[in-house]
């Protein structure tokens, strides 16, 4: 059970260092693990969207994975980014939920060198028309992400985490567990199959892809602290 928060030393802040939240949270102070959730959120969320394609499946993968994260903090060592380690998890929590929901997975090695035929054809077909609004911004990011949700696993969380979140090709190699010169391999590969049907507004409407507003930040949150009653943490 995480220890009452106003046993911290000091007060919280948004300038708190992350060593000092990583120590604190490792030995259960959910105000400390609150403030990493807040930090990484956005992040995170995205990592899991790319994977699982629905809003609320990567909410409930990402409430498991801080779960499975906060328990397993205290092994955390400095050798990589906080926020790289915990792409891992939930990327690893992600594939794993796929795997339990679909039998016959394609190997994202064989999807990345021979993308099949219906894939392709939905990346370059033209996007439906619709009327005047399909030039607002809003619209613009509905197309991006339908587009980036067509992209084969291989290539949807690396250009997720490299494009919209950019993140640097070491930093996602280490966290996906794969050689950089497979994430530059996969990234390319994803521009090139997106550019075609999005052209020149790929660039303008990256940042907004997923949005990902304080409500569903607070939802998240709230989901984690409720489920971390049953955690145990050392002394």
């Amino acid at each position: 059970m995480p220890r009452n928060p106003q046993q911290a030393d000091a007060p919280i802040t948004s300038r708190t260092p992350e060593p000092e939240l990583i120590a604190r949270a490792a030995g259960g102070d959910a105000v400390a693990f609150e403030a990493i959730m807040r930090r990484h959120n956005r992040l995170l969320f995205r990592t899991a969207r790319s994977i699982v394609k629905d809003d609320a499946e990567a909410e409930d993968v990402l409430q498991e994975a801080y779960l499975r994260a906060w328990q397993a903090l205290a092994t955390f060592r400095a050798d990589a980014k906080l926020s790289t380690w915990l792409v891992r998890v939930v990327a690893n929590q992600a594939l794993g939920r796929l795997r339990r929901q679909r039998a016959d997975i394609i190997p994202l090695e064989a999807a990345m060198s021979a993308p099949d035929q219906d894939i392709q054809t939905r990346l370059t077909a033209r996007a439906v028309d619709s009327p005047e609004s399909q030039t607002e911004r809003v619209m613009l990011r509905r197309i991006l992400e339908s587009r980036i949700d067509a992209l084969p696993e291989a290539f949807r969380t690396v250009f997720m985490l490299r494009a919209v979140e950019e993140m640097d090709v070491a930093e996602i190699a280490q966290a996906l567990d794969i050689p950089e010169a497979t994430v530059r391999t996969r990234f390319f590969r994803a521009r090139s199959l997106l550019r075609e049907g999005l052209a020149s507004t790929v660039d303008k409407t990256l940042l907004d892809a997923f949005a990902f507003d304080g409500a569903r930040c607070d939802r998240i949150v709230a989901g984690v602290l409720t489920g971390s009653a049953s955690l145990q943490f050392k002394a």
